[in-house]
């Protein structure tokens, strides 16, 4: 039991400091960075700042014990639609290079931790 509550919270933190830590603080203090990886696919600088707000608010709601298990069930399904879109965009803009498939790592990553 002990083993997997550390997994469940290592991953968690993970994810919480990449999904939502690192890009608040890219709009916050590095602005001019925020739309750097949604810019070479082709989307408008709106997207990206409404991307950066939903993965802040999912990467909180899945840290946050507390929260109904709806509301934790929605926001790993909107990280995990993240991930594999991201993975899509960046094959059709890319190709299928082996950076194009990192956010499956990241993804791998979140499934242990909704595991």
């Amino acid at each position: 039991m002990k083993k997997n509550k550390v997994l469940f919270w290592a991953s968690t933190g993970f994810i919480f400091l990449f999904e939502g830590m690192m890009p608040l603080f890219t709009l916050l203090f590095a602005i001019e960075y925020a739309t750097a990886g949604t810019k070479p696919l082709g989307y408008p600088d709106y997207f990206a700042y409404a991307l950066i707000v939903c993965k802040v608010l999912g990467a909180t709601a899945i840290i946050l014990p507390q929260l109904p298990d709806k509301i934790r069930e929605w926001a790993y399904a909107g990280l995990t639609f993240n991930m594999i879109f991201a993975v899509i965009s960046h094959v059709v803009v890319d190709g299928f290079l082996i950076v194009s498939f990192f956010p499956f790592i990241i993804l791998a990553i979140l499934a242990v931790s909704y595991y």
